[in-house]
């Protein structure tokens, strides 16, 4: 098997035509017709998730903000919706993609490989002590920042913002995504304090090298980390 895969959607002509081009892929497809059964179908853990947004029960959008607090898997929107504000909306609630119908099978399907490509590179990063990007190097055991070596000053929820950031490069994770990972979900606060956390970052790495800035902004979504 190359994945299990979970397919949310209620319009069974279009179950039926995913299914059957995962399965002769090699995928295992679970199938959930209804919002609330994605939760039901969650206990098989489903390494990737496709979501339609207009779904019986609660939406596609609701379902991700729920879903994303108990699972990391990439989730795609695959939505007859094509608003720009739809797309942003998808990503800010916890998406890892978008993909408009009518659509491609092919662009699906190497969407979806590319996704669970980079899970498993993260997976396989996650299991080292020490991410390496260029002159950056985040020591997970230590808890330190380094630039060439020398140790960048972070407190404890900047190092655990970038410790987010670097075992997933390139995802985008929204600003409240970001403040219940590290602080959690009953902290007092908002995510504006994500973005001065950011700032303090940026500016310490800055300092050692002014082009150094692996932590980018994505425009009314969150951050990533790129490779630098």
């Amino acid at each position: 098997m190359k994945g299990k895969i979970l397919l949310a959607d209620d319009e069974a002509s279009i179950v039926e035509f995913i299914q059957d081009a995962l399965e002769d892929e090699g995928y295992e497809v679970l199938v959930a017709n209804n919002g609330n059964e994605v939760f039901k179908q969650l206990v098989h853990k489903p390494e990737l998730i496709i979501l339609d947004i207009m779904m019986p029960g609660p939406d596609g959008f609701e379902v991700c903000r729920a879903v994303r607090e108990m699972v990391s898997c990439p989730i795609i929107f695959l939505s007859a919706r094509y608003a720009e504000s739809d797309r942003i909306q998808g990503l800010a609630v916890g998406g890892d993609d978008y993909i408009v119908k009518p659509f491609s099978m092919r662009e699906l399907k190497a969407r979806l490989a590319a996704h669970l490509r980079r899970e498993q590179r993260a997976g396989a990063k996650a299991s080292l002590v020490v991410l390496h990007y260029g002159d950056i190097s985040v020591d997970l055991n230590s808890y330190r920042l380094l630039y060439r070596g020398q140790s960048v000053p972070v407190t404890v929820r900047e190092f655990e913002i970038v410790q987010l950031l670097a075992l997933h490069p390139d995802r985008v994770f929204s600003r409240e995504q970001i403040y219940e990972k590290v602080w959690g979900y009953d902290a007092e606060g908002n995510s504006q304090t994500v973005t001065e956390h950011v700032k303090n970052i940026r500016a310490k790495l800055v300092s050692y090298n002014s082009k150094c800035n692996p932590i980018a902004t994505v425009w009314g979504i969150g951050y990533k980390w790129v490779r630098v």
